[in-house]
């Protein structure tokens, strides 16, 4: 385990609008407001054909090979992220939520494409004193969180 510690700065309130990407617009937030480092949450509605990384594979393969799923119909969504910079210096959001419709659940990483269905508010929380960032990892090819 690693860490280190933060501050509280500044808290955003926001609404995503209908076909607003959700990791794209907090993301351009970020970027706009010089918001380097955040906590997320994030809840309202995932629209249909929204794609999720659902998992690897196979865990334990040299190679990592993420599966993906796309959603089928309007879905309600929650989930929770971080906002850390990358090597270049871009603010880069990091989100899981999960996604439900009648008895139907699935959870996974948001970046390869939700947008908002008719509503999506989000809490943008900064966080401040932390030089922690996102570094490339060569064993895995993730960002890992260097904190």
């Amino acid at each position: 385990m690693k860490y280190s510690t933060a501050g509280l700065g500044r808290v955003f309130v926001v609404r995503l609008e209908d076909g607003d990407v959700v990791h794209e617009s907090i993301e351009e937030l970020a970027a706009g407001e010089g918001v380097l480092r955040a906590a997320v949450l994030v809840l309202g509605g995932a629209d249909d054909g929204s794609r999720v990384v659902v998992g690897p594979h196979d865990g334990r393969a040299t190679v990592i090979e993420p599966m993906e799923r796309v959603l089928r119909g309007v879905h309600e969504m929650a989930g929770v992220g971080t906002l850390f910079p990358d090597a270049r210096g871009r603010p880069t959001l990091h989100l899981h939520a999960a996604f439900g419709r009648d008895d139907r659940v699935t959870a996974g990483c948001i970046r390869r494409g939700v947008t908002t269905w008719v509503v999506g508010e989000v809490v943008v929380i900064e966080l401040t004193g932390s030089g922690a960032v996102r570094r490339a990892d060569a064993a895995t090819g993730f960002e890992l969180l260097e904190p």
